[in-house]
């Protein structure tokens, strides 16, 4: 891991940074890339904008780590009056949300019944679009619990879908299980700290196994069990890699769906788009956005430029 990547990660883990960073002028400006602002209705209208073009949206409620039932419930709660907004304006957009959002660390049957809920709301919204639920992946220590809360979940509704990281060295191994069910996978690289036994350090590291599971989530058994793959990445010679390799494979461009997050590589989202192929953005909004923030940045510390371009902005 690089020392800035580091640097980000272990400042998204700061009680103390998440307490008083985002009171800074420089800091909300420079979130305000990623962040379409901290409210349910900014998050509709960034969505609504997106769909003009022909791009969907993932909507998340920034939070994570719930340790009281009835905060877990408002989260169900809110996140079903996500749902029902999302289908009264016929937006093209989906939500994914942290299991941990909705009691994982309470009680694993609480959160499943959550979970269940939002499954089953979603599939309301009609056949025409796609409604899944999307399950955030977090620490290492959660997948187990989140990939066993998807299967079950999945057993009764179809319309659930889970996120795998491809710098955990497990992920093969559960990308192999997912695509014999046929799920919905949608494929990142991670930014948690993790020791080097469980996650890979190096960049190419990550970026050699993200193609190698997206060669996986596209190949001729998955698309025969019925996988539906969203490649979340903004790396432009993976976007293209990928594309030439499953144009060689015969791949439809309307099957293959990348996944971007809001307000990054603004113009390939158009682009591809326009190509004929799916194109996604996560679109976030909440008050709890620092923790998330940073672990954005540690994604691509590239990507830090913005919070210096914001120190002195007047």
């Amino acid at each position: 891991m690089s020392w800035a990547r580091r640097i980000l990660v272990r400042a998204s883990e700061s009680t103390w940074l998440r307490e008083r960073a985002p009171r800074l002028r420089f800091v909300q400006r420079a979130s305000r890339r990623f962040l379409p602002g901290e409210h349910l209705d900014d998050a509709l209208a960034a969505a609504r904008q997106l769909g003009t073009n022909d791009v969907s949206s993932l909507i998340t409620h920034l939070g994570e780590n719930v340790r009281d039932r009835a905060e877990a419930a408002t989260v169900t709660r809110d996140y079903l009056g996500v749902l029902e907004r999302i289908r009264t304006a016929a937006l093209p957009a989906e939500i994914s949300v942290k299991l941990t959002q909705l009691g994982l660390d309470i009680d694993r049957e609480f959160c499943l019944a959550n979970l269940i809920q939002l499954v089953k709301a979603s599939a309301a919204g009609g056949s025409s679009a796609r409604n899944s639920v999307w399950i955030d992946m977090e620490q290492s220590g959660y997948v187990e619990a989140t990939l066993e809360l998807h299967r079950r979940a999945r057993q009764s509704h179809p319309n659930v879908g889970v996120c795998v990281q491809s710098y955990l060295r497990r992920t093969a191994k559960d990308v192999e299980s997912l695509v014999a069910m046929g799920a919905a996978v949608r494929l990142v690289k991670g930014a948690y700290s993790e020791p080097p036994e469980i996650a890979f350090e190096k960049k190419a590291d990550v970026d050699r196994n993200f193609w190698g599971l997206a060669q996986t989530l596209l190949s001729p058994e998955a698309r025969r069990t019925g996988v539906r793959a969203v490649l979340g990445t903004h790396d432009h010679f993976l976007i293209a890699r990928i594309s030439d390799w499953a144009a060689s494979q015969d791949v439809p461009r309307n099957e293959i769906e990348f996944a971007m997050l809001y307000g990054i590589q603004r113009a390939e989202q158009l682009c591809l788009a326009r190509n004929g192929y799916r194109s996604c953005v996560l679109v976030s909004y909440g008050s709890y956005w620092f923790p998330w923030y940073m672990r954005r940045l540690a994604e691509r510390p590239a990507n830090t430029w913005f919070i210096a371009r914001n120190l002195f902005a007047k």
